[in-house]
């Protein structure tokens, strides 16, 4: 398995761009990922990044280290966001391997902690993760 971060050169950055859709998105907000990605290379901060798990060049997961995942804590960055294995891909560690390419990227970009928000329960304190504070997302 390769990760390969969504960049101007990458030569799957459209495809990248409907993958994440794919995996998140609905049939009306195409626009919000294609927007956010699209001017996330254009910046020269280390942030935000979009990541793809390739395996045999096909896309089997991905995650993204983003400023803020739409949450009331915009003190804390970076988020890590968008976590994705393909069903046919889970159960074989890759959600682990993703979660630790995320806290090597965000360490070379002399981040110490990286956040999450998430209303699943156990699966990142299995993998290390720990509570930190309460947030509150812009529903309430």
């Amino acid at each position: 398995m390769e990760i390969q971060v969504l960049a101007k050169d990458s030569d799957f950055l459209e495809e990248g761009i409907q993958y994440f859709w794919k995996c998140w998105g609905n049939e009306s907000n195409f626009i919000f990922y294609q927007d956010c990605i699209l001017h996330s290379l254009e910046v020269q901060n280390a942030l935000p990044n979009f990541y793809i798990a390739l395996e045999n060049e096909k896309k089997i997961g991905s995650y993204a280290l983003i400023t803020n995942d739409i949450i009331s804590r915009q003190d804390l960055l970076p988020w890590f966001a968008c976590l994705f294995v393909e069903e046919t891909h889970r159960k074989k560690g890759i959600a682990e391997k993703l979660l630790n390419h995320a806290l090597q990227e965000a360490q070379k970009m002399g981040f110490e902690q990286v956040y999450l928000s998430t209303d699943l329960e156990k699966f990142y304190e299995r993998k290390g993760w720990q509570y930190f504070a309460q947030g509150y997302n812009f529903m309430g």
